[in-house]
C-alpha cells in the first residue's frame, strides 16, 4: 500500500478548521472526499498541523495511503479535479516511505501572521490580514518577543480547551517585520517551534499587537509568561491573518 506526502494551500475562510468534522466543512474532510473518488474509502489523511477555523494553510504538509500504485503526479491532478469547487490545491505529491508521517515526523511549523494597520477599509485583502486602526512599533513588539523565546512553560498563552500533555515547549523563532505591499505596509510575524499548542501563535500576537499599540509595555510580556495565567494574556488575534507557512522534515519529501 504505497503512501503519498501531499503539499496543500488553502483558504481556510468557508471550513471549520483543518479536521474533520461530522456537520461542519473541514479541509480534512474535502480532501478525503476526493480521494473516495479515487478509490473506494473511507480514507483518513494525517497533517503537520491541525489548523482552527478561519485559518490559511499556504504548505501544509499530510499524507495518505492508497491501494493502486499512482504517479505522484497522476494522484495529485486526480486530487485537483475533484476538489474543485473547494479552495484547496495540491501544490506538489510524492510517494514516501511507510515510516514516514506528516505529523510525527515533522522537525519544525512555521506559521505566518499578517497584520495590516490601516484606517481605510480593507477591499483586496479583507478575510486575509487583521487590519488594526493604529500604527504599529516593531521594535517594541520585538523587543516583547524576545521574552518568549527559548523553552517556557507557556500556560499563559494556551487555550483553555488545549488537549496537549504539557504546556511546556521551545520556542525558536519569532521575528517580526514591517513588509512593503501593493495595498500598505503590513507587519509580519514569523513564528518558528517544533509543535505549538493550541491558539498558541494567534495569543502572541494578539499580546504583541498590544504592546505595538502602546497599551503594553514589552516588560508586560515578561510579567505575562511568568504568570503561567491565562488570564494574563493579551487579546486573541482573529485568526484570518494565520498561515501554516512551512514544515520541515530531517529528510523532505520533496526533494
Amino acid at each position: 500500500m504505497p503512501r503519498f506526502a501531499l503539499q496543500i494551500e488553502y483558504d481556510g475562510a468557508p471550513f471549520h478548521g483543518w479536521q474533520r468534522q461530522a456537520d461542519h466543512p473541514s479541509v480534512q474532510g474535502a480532501i478525503e472526499q476526493a480521494l473516495c473518488k479515487l478509490e473506494p474509502g473511507p480514507h483518513t489523511i494525517a497533517a503537520a498541523g491541525r489548523t482552527d477555523k478561519g485559518v490559511h494553510g499556504l504548505a501544509q504538509i499530510a499524507h495518505c495511503d492508497m491501494k493502486r500504485d499512482w504517479t505522484p503526479f497522476r494522484l495529485s491532478e486526480a486530487l485537483n479535479y475533484h476538489l474543485k469547487p473547494n479552495p484547496v490545491s495540491v501544490v506538489n505529491c510524492a510517494q514516501v516511505p511507510d515510516t514516514f508521517h506528516a505529523r510525527f515526523s515533522a522537525t519544525e511549523r512555521q506559521y505566518l501572521f499578517r497584520i495590516m494597520p490601516r484606517r481605510a477599509p480593507l477591499t483586496h485583502t479583507r478575510g486575509y490580514v487583521w487590519q488594526v486602526k493604529q500604527p504599529l512599533d516593531v521594535d517594541l513588539m520585538m523587543e516583547g518577543a524576545s521574552h518568549l523565546l527559548g523553552e517556557h512553560d507557556f500556560t499563559t498563552f494556551r487555550s483553555t480547551i488545549c488537549q496537549a500533555m504539557s504546556p511546556i515547549k521551545t520556542l525558536d523563532r519569532l521575528d517580526i517585520t514591517n513588509v512593503e505591499t501593493d495595498h500598505g505596509t503590513e507587519v509580519h510575524f514569523d513564528v518558528r517551534a517544533r509543535s505549538f499548542l493550541h491558539n498558541q501563535v494567534r495569543s502572541f500576537v494578539g499580546t504583541l499587537e498590544r504592546v505595538g499599540c502602546g497599551s503594553l509595555t514589552p516588560d508586560d510580556v515578561k510579567t505575562a509568561l511568568a504568570a503561567r495565567d491565562r488570564a494574563a494574556c493579551g487579546p486573541v488575534s482573529p485568526p484570518h491573518g494565520l498561515y501554516l507557512a512551512k514544515v520541515l522534515y530531517d529528510t523532505p519529501p520533496f526533494g
